[in-house]
């Protein structure tokens, strides 16, 4: 046990959590009470049903977001169930407030049915602003996400999207380091779940209908058995979708093969998949994205010792940490401003683009803010509500 796993677990004991309920409106008199509950709520509650819309600024939902768990893929812990995700669900919502005053309810689920999970979410949406789907294993995330969209309110599974805006954020600026365009660079992905797909999909830049806009060139996207490419046995629909808009070459082999000549590798996947020999055969100045946690596909030392130009990881302890902590509060905090339905293709690039910025001089040890700068949140969220 590490001296952060013990120190962890005092002061959870000692607090009992991380969350605790806060009371907005005085309750020390009997007009106190008149006003916060009966008989004056009657009035708040009538305003509501003649105009549902009021509920934002009446009641919690304008600053409040379920975060929705079934405790099926958490961290790199697995399936540990919603009792043992709750601490994590926890940290999360304590993460909104601070970096962007919204309120955050966890909300760990007793299944891991589709069916189920998408039936709860829509009969508890009423109270909230935004739905923050959070460790659900795929392929199951992608259908129950994607089914969501019709409840009239933000709903982003923030494993795949808030890890892929951030990656992007990175990508920018370690582009201009590397003095590359994006749209010139052959990309391998190292993980075909969650995070891959999503990072996949913003690095290609598909949109709802499936087309494409300002993509980089090319994504080959790696599995356990290697390159994913058509015609291949064993691809499940999700990863047969993927070939829609990645290994257009056709490159096949695993990931040491396909990394050959490749500017960028994105790892999210698990540690010690790739060596320096790896680095070395990738193109010019190569930019090394290894997220597996807690132990990376390559460790900083390797990778650099191989020649890479940028490096980052998924962990604190290293620079330019790959951490959707900078991306989700600013991105919930614009939507919710602004009203919106939906969390567009158009948003989640003005959230990369406004995190991209935000570094003024980015250097190979600062591709990405500081995740305690609570003003990233503000930029994200201005960014965000711009786009909408």
């Amino acid at each position: 046990m590490s001296d952060y796993d013990q120190r962890s677990l005092d002061l959870h004991q000692k607090h009992g959590g991380k969350l605790a309920t806060e009371v907005l409106v005085p309750l020390e008199s009997r007009d106190d009470l008149s006003l916060a509950y009966t008989p004056g709520v009657a009035a708040v509650c009538s305003a509501v049903a003649e105009d549902v819309s009021t509920a934002y600024d009446l009641t919690i939902k304008g600053h409040t977001v379920a975060i929705v768990s079934d405790g099926s893929a958490v961290l790199g812990l697995g399936n540990i169930g919603p009792e043992a995700a709750l601490p994590v669900m926890e940290g999360k919502a304590a993460l909104f407030k601070a970096f962007a005053g919204i309120d955050a309810v966890p909300l760990c689920l007793a299944t891991q049915d589709t069916e189920e999970i998408i039936e709860t979410v829509r009969r508890i949406a009423p109270v909230f602003g935004g739905i923050n789907l959070e460790d659900i294993a795929a392929p199951r995330c992608f259908e129950i996400e994607n089914r969501l969209q019709d409840l009239g309110i933000p709903v982003f599974h923030d494993d795949q999207h808030g890890t892929a805006i951030v990656l992007l954020a990175a990508m920018i600026n370690a582009a201009r380091l590397v003095g590359k365009e994006l749209s010139e660079m052959q990309i391998v992905i190292n993980g075909a779940g969650a995070a891959g797909t999503a990072i996949a999909s913003l690095l290609r830049c598909v949109n709802a209908d499936g087309e494409l806009c300002t993509p980089v060139k090319d994504i080959v996207i790696c599995d356990s058995k290697g390159a994913i490419y058509q015609g291949r046995d064993h691809i499940n629909p999700e990863k047969q979708k993927l070939l829609s808009f990645s290994n257009l070459g056709g490159k096949q082999g695993d990931v040491h093969d396909v990394l050959v000549g490749a500017d960028v590798f994105i790892g999210v996947s698990k540690g010690g998949i790739i060596d320096r020999t790896d680095v070395q055969k990738m193109a010019d100045k190569p930019i090394i994205f290894a997220m597996a946690n807690p132990s990376p596909e390559i460790m900083p030392d390797e990778a650099a010792a191989g020649g890479a130009a940028v490096i980052g990881t998924g962990r604190s302890d290293f620079p330019n940490q790959v951490n959707n902590v900078l991306v989700f509060p600013g991105l919930f905090l614009g939507a919710m401003a602004g009203r919106a339905k939906h969390i567009t293709m158009d948003m989640k690039l003005a959230a990369a683009h406004a995190l991209a910025d935000y570094v003024q001089e980015p250097n190979s040890d600062a591709i990405l803010p500081d995740p305690l700068d609570k003003g990233v949140a503000k930029a994200i969220a201005a960014a965000v509500q711009a786009a909408i």
